[in-house]
């Protein structure tokens, strides 16, 4: 071999082992796609729980910039890759960030709702978030959008959108009526307040609206967000009380006000915009933003018994439990964290019953926390079973044509919220089941 040979070797030497291990990482990558993916669909964990990305293969370059804007990864394998295409491998670990869609070069991921086998109510929202009724914004979970993190970012959107078309002061008339102090009509009533617009906000309960309701020391996923008057907010993971306990002091260093205990009662289109009608008044506003939240009106069974008082829809405090044998209805995160906590109270005899043969619709790290409560025998878990009736002392439960009859003390139903699709169409905005499409 002649020195300019040598050279030659000697260059191409690192990039032929570059391209070894690039071509080593692709297939490794490939391969463990493939493996979630197909133990996914194996366990059945194939519908994702909400808001989640459709890649278009034709669109689709490869360039995994999708997988490392995910904020899942790498704990949970959302996207990977198949056959050199970005693909949603683990549906039901994925809960509706966005940030794929964000960061895609080639616009090949939209954002959709359900799914071709499972259809979600949604109220039409432009993306200036305006329903289908001039005047009349939505925001947050009533919206689809249940995330902290884009609840909050979509709160600050709408009002700067209603900011934009406000008009010069008419007396009492409001630029704007905000419904709910959640995550998103916090974030608006400070955006309002930053923008010096006249608003009122209302709240039928209390500061956090849905996030109020979570189980003691629920930890809730809070990607760093932008709070008007504040700026950004760096929490990541922390629990409801110390994010409650943030915003109430953001409330008082803010002098932001909300009408707490006041519920919204009717809507009618004047000739200023809106006549507002609630428990304590009436009000005028050009604008009126609802930012409801969907879990309000719990579902009901509507199974004999369930008018005891020992049923409930929610778990606050785990607790009030201790020494009672306790039935959980549902599938979903909810109902899965209710399991776990109350199962670690002294004394307590915990099932949980739901009616799919898996749980789609939980996060992974709450179905490894119930796996291993139920492999510690703090757990029975009856899959593919179906409440049949609500005794006073024991509930009947059917499973594969089998009724198992449990000595019970208290039922929590954790089966959803129903969208408030009445109080919608009488304001004449449009419902859209969703069945895969944005």
């Amino acid at each position: 071999m002649n020195g300019e040979s040598l050279s030659l070797a000697l260059y191409a030497m690192p990039l032929l082992l570059i391209w070894i291990w690039y071509a080593r990482k692709k297939r490794r990558l490939h391969s463990n796609s493939l493996r979630v993916r197909e133990e996914n669909r194996e366990a059945g964990l194939t519908e994702p729980a909400s808001l989640h990305p459709v890649i278009n293969p034709n669109k689709c370059i490869g360039c995994r910039a999708c997988i490392a804007a995910c904020p899942e990864m790498p704990e949970h394998a959302v996207l990977g890759m198949v056959r050199r295409k970005a693909e949603l491998i683990s549906p039901t670990d994925c809960i509706g960030h966005g940030a794929c869609q964000a960061v895609c070069p080639e616009d090949a991921i939209a954002l959709v709702f359900g799914s071709e086998i499972r259809g979600v109510d949604i109220p039409y929202v432009a993306p200036n978030f305006e329903s289908n009724v001039p005047g009349i914004f939505i925001a947050g979970e009533l919206g689809g959008m249940g995330l902290i993190r884009n609840a909050i970012e979509q709160g600050r959107q709408a009002m700067e959108a209603i900011a934009s078309r406000a008009q010069s002061r008419h007396g009492d008339t409001l630029d704007a009526f905000i419904v709910g102090a959640g995550p998103a009509g916090f974030a608006a009533s400070l955006a309002a307040k930053e923008r010096g617009l006249n608003t009122v906000t209302v709240e039928q309960d209390s500061l956090g609206g849905t996030v109020a309701h979570f189980p003691r020391g629920k930890l809730v996923m809070t990607a760093p967000a932008i709070l008007p008057l504040v700026g950004k907010i760096k929490f990541k993971e922390t629990t409801k009380e110390k994010l409650l306990g943030f915003w109430r002091n953001v409330e008082q260093e803010t002098g932001v006000k909300i009408n707490y205990k006041e519920r919204l009662c009717r809507v009618v289109r004047n000739e200023k915009g809106f006549s507002v009608t609630t428990t304590n008044g009436q009000y005028t506003a050009h604008t009126i933003l609802l930012t409801l939240g969907r879990r309000g009106t719990p579902r009901k069974l509507g199974v004999p018994g369930e008018e005891r008082s020992k049923v409930t829809y929610r778990l606050l405090n785990p607790e009030q439990y201790r020494q009672q044998k306790v039935l959980i209805v549902g599938g979903g995160d909810s109902a899965l964290e209710a399991a776990v906590s109350i199962s670690e109270e002294p004394g307590t005899d915990v099932t949980l019953s739901y009616r799919a043969a898996a749980f789609t619709r939980a996060k992974k790290k709450n179905r490894l926390k119930l796996e291993a409560a139920a492999e510690a025998g703090r757990i029975r878990v009856l899959l593919g079973s179906n409440l049949q009736s609500i005794e006073a002392d024991f509930v009947s439960v059917e499973q594969e044509g089998t009724t198992h009859r449990l000595p019970n003390d208290a039922v929590i139903i954790n089966a959803g919220g129903i969208l408030p699709t009445g109080f919608l169409k009488e304001l004449g905005i449009r419902i859209e089941t969703k069945h895969g499409t944005a």
